[in-house]
This record gives structure tokens, sequence and C-alpha cells, in this order.
């Protein structure tokens, strides 16, 4: 029976089959080469280092494949990580792919939809005409409707993408009527267009990853050009020029809207509607995030998870999450 990594414990020895999903090549202080590696299934993801490793070792295996892992468990800095004695590369017909889906299942077809129904009823022809040109695009909604919306931290499933923009469009038609002075055209094609340099950003196989030209440029940027090529296609449709000010407040949305100079935005949020997309945003990704953390928390028994460093925090379960 398989054991998951959700499963695992402190202190228990660890042979299972596992999909690589990083993996480095390090010296320690004494020029001594260890692996540092992400190793996951469809409950989760969790670090592995194994000591006193060549450079052959490291080059038996890559990031997408599968290994099968032996080593130990043990708590480290709060966190579970194994410590690993071997690892030997498994061929991909020998396992299971249901081991490595992801838990999360939606209906892409139903969102898609609904997509198209909240889209499609805007009332400024400009936007509309735009939106529709990326919409009937086959091979970019494909893509728009395949990837996740983050590789390790939020929406990260197949789909994840769609689902998240059509959250945010749900939440954003129910909060306008209470704030009239936000442009309800505006504010759905800014969410609509926030993220879709992740159609090339990102990149689907054993696991997501990142296109050479996601690292490089990163989805704001992409995003901006795919932008630029759908206005081109509106304007040769309408016949008419797509109005210059409409075009800058749509840019300006999409390179602002992670909101701080910290979070990698080139700009903050200088207008009503990049300012309610960046906190739609930021709501819908950080409660995603943050529920995948109690999810994958290994610490059961508890009403608490792991402190989990990257937010600094333990995040309380309640009691019918914990023991």
């Amino acid at each position: 029976m398989r054991r998951y990594i959700n499963q695992i414990r402190d202190n228990e020895p660890v042979d299972e089959i596992f999909l690589v999903t990083d993996k480095q090549l390090r010296p320690n202080k004494n020029g001594i080469f260890y692996i540092q590696m992400t190793i996951s299934d469809r409950t989760g993801s969790v670090g592995v280092r194994i000591w006193n490793a060549t450079e052959e070792m490291f080059q038996t295996f890559a990031v997408g494949d599968f290994v099968r892992l032996d080593g130990t468990s043990q708590r480290f800095q709060g966190a579970i990580q194994i410590i690993g004695k071997a690892v030997v590369r498994v061929d991909a017909s020998e396992v299971n792919p249901e081991d490595f889906k992801k838990s999360v299942q939606i209906d892409r077809q139903k969102l898609r939809n609904r997509l198209a129904e909240m889209m499609r009823g805007m009332t400024n022809p400009s936007l509309a005409n735009l939106v529709d040109c990326f919409l009937v695009d086959e091979e970019f909604m494909r893509r728009f409707c395949q990837l996740p919306a983050g590789v390790k931290l939020h929406h990260a499933y197949e789909g994840g993408l769609l689902e998240h923009t059509v959250t945010m469009l749900e939440v954003a038609l129910k909060i306008v009527p209470f704030y009239p002075m936000l442009d309800k055209d505006l504010l759905l094609t800014g969410i609509f267009l926030h993220d879709i340099g992740k159609t090339v950003e990102l990149v689907a196989g054993s696991e997501f990853s990142y296109s050479d030209e996601g690292q490089i440029l990163g989805h704001p940027v992409i995003a901006i050009e795919l932008l630029h090529e759908k206005i081109r296609e509106a304007e040769k449709l309408t016949a008419e020029k797509f109005d210059a000010e409409t075009a800058m407040l749509l840019k300006h949305i999409i390179i602002s809207h992670h909101g701080t100079y910290l979070n990698g935005s080139p700009k903050l949020p200088m207008t009503l509607e990049a300012i309610a997309i960046h906190f739609l945003d930021s709501l819908d990704s950080k409660l995603v995030e943050f529920e995948k953390y109690m999810f994958e928390d290994p610490n059961a028994g508890s009403h608490w998870t792991n402190y989990i460093p990257t937010i600094e925090r333990k995040l309380y379960k309640g009691k019918e999450k914990g023991a």
C-alpha cells in the first residue's frame, strides 16, 4: 500500500516512489557535495537532502523523473524533511499516474462557460470585442483552461488559472454594486487579463514548470505582449482604433496587480480598478494557498499546522481538522 507525503511523520523510514520537482547539487562548507531536492505526489511535496553526493549520482535523474527514494524523515525548523540514503530513477510505466494527480477536481468546461457568460455580459463594445478575440482563440483558451495559476503556492493544479480567474470575476460582480466608483467593464476585463501571461510562462508535463520565456520575462510582461496582439486583432475586426487611454489602463492593471515592489510589481496600483484587482487577486490566492498548507500539513493529531517559515506562522486547523 502506497505511503503518501502527507502521511510521513517525524523519524520514520521512507521507501517510496516520488516525482522530482526540483534538484540542486550544492557544496557544504567543507566543499563536499550534497543533493538538495523537492519531491511530490498528489498530496503535496517535501524537501530532501542526500549527503556525500557525487556528480554521477546527481546526473542519474532529472526534474520531472520518478524516483524511488530510500531515507529517513526528520523534523527541521518545524517542518518535515527527508534525509536520503539512495535515490534510483523509475520508469514512468511502473508508476500509477493517479498517485501523482493533484486531488483537486474541477469542472473546467463549466468554468469556461461561466467565464464566457460573464465576459460577454459587458456593455462596453470596445472591451467586449477585445475579450472576444481571446475567447475565440482556441489555442489560447486550451492553455488558459489547462494550466495552473501557480506552480507551487496557489491553484497549483490543472485548471487552476481558469478557476482563479472565474472566482475573482464572481467576487467582483458581487462587490461592484457597493462601489459605484468602479468601472465594471474595465474591472472585469482587467481581471480576465491580469494573469494571461501564464499561458506562456508555464508549461505542462509530468509536473508544471516554467518555460524559458517565463523565467526570463515573467507573466506580466508576456501579458502585455498578448494584449497588444489582441488589440491589433480587434482593430482589424472592427475597423476602429482601440482607445489609447483604455489600453494604458489595462496595461497598468497587468503590471501592478502584484501590488508592491517587494512582490515584483514595477508599478504600484494607481487606479481604483487596479487597486481592487490587486486585493481580489491577493484574497483568492492567499486563501487557497493557506488552505493548501493545512491540507498538506504532516502534523496530524494537532489543531495546528507545523510552523511554516515562508509565512512566518502556524495555522489553526480547528478541532475538526485536527485530532
